[in-house]
């Protein structure tokens, strides 16, 4: 079992322990950011964060921020306790992310370069495993 394994699977027991409360709050988009991942203004990304695929505006920078400030926090409180890095965390959480949140005509990066989701499954990194 390699290590990320090993990460992904200490982190997804911790986030149910917590009982999902923060990751809610991190995962919950608000209408902003909502729009712009359904316009294709905005997109998941393989290190776990969310990343802007156009030049976004004022309004859509501050909300993917706040996202992504959220997101940051979880992971670090779980590298903390899991003796691991917050870029593994947030990498092994990005590869659930891919897989779970990116829907249908939505974007997502990997590799260096946005895509838009298909009617398939996303087309995950060799690191997801």
């Amino acid at each position: 079992m390699t290590r990320r394994t090993r990460i992904m699977i200490a982190g997804g027991l911790m986030l149910a322990v917590l009982g999902g409360a923060g990751v809610a709050m991190a995962q919950a988009d608000d209408g902003v950011v909502a729009a712009a991942r359904a316009s294709g203004a905005v997109g998941e990304q393989a290190d776990g964060y969310l990343g802007f695929v156009t030049a976004p505006s004022g309004a859509v920078k501050a909300a993917v921020d706040a996202v992504n400030i959220k997101r940051r926090a979880i992971y670090t409180d779980i590298a903390a306790k899991q003796n691991a890095t917050v870029q593994e965390v947030a990498a092994a959480r990005g590869c659930d992310q891919l897989a779970k949140r990116v829907a249908p005509g939505q974007k997502y990066k990997v590799g260096g370069s946005w895509q838009t989701r298909g009617d398939g499954p996303v087309a995950l990194p060799a690191v997801c495993g």
